[in-house]
């Protein structure tokens, strides 16, 4: 009981940090429907533990628990090819910036 009510606290920071974050124009709509998603979900799950086992009978898994597991692996992943993708844009900005920097030093000479 104690851990639900931390973790229900814990959510609704990061859910207010969010609406502040789409306020402020930080966050795509989007992105902020997604993470809003996904940590409501993670509120249901801490709540209604069934729903996991429920869910997990439907798409043949064994337990419920596995399908936490699962589902976030999966997110974690796309988490991490959306980083990958934007650092490699990045990456390819600075260098453009650099190149064009370099170009008009040397034609300054």
């Amino acid at each position: 009981m104690y851990l639900q009510i931390l973790v229900s606290l814990f959510i609704v920071v990061i859910l207010y940090k969010l609406f502040k974050q789409r306020q402020g124009g930080k966050l795509s709509t989007s992105s902020f429907v997604a993470w809003f998603l996904l940590w409501l979900a993670v509120l249901v799950v801490f709540w209604q533990p069934e729903t996991t086992s429920y869910l997990a009978n439907i798409l043949g898994i064994g337990r419920g628990a596995d399908l936490a597991v699962y589902l976030s692996i999966l997110v974690i992943f796309y988490i991490l090819f959306r980083i990958y993708v934007r650092l490699n844009k990045i990456e390819s900005q600075i260098t453009k910036i650099v190149r064009k920097d370099a170009i008009d030093n040397v034609k300054e000479k």
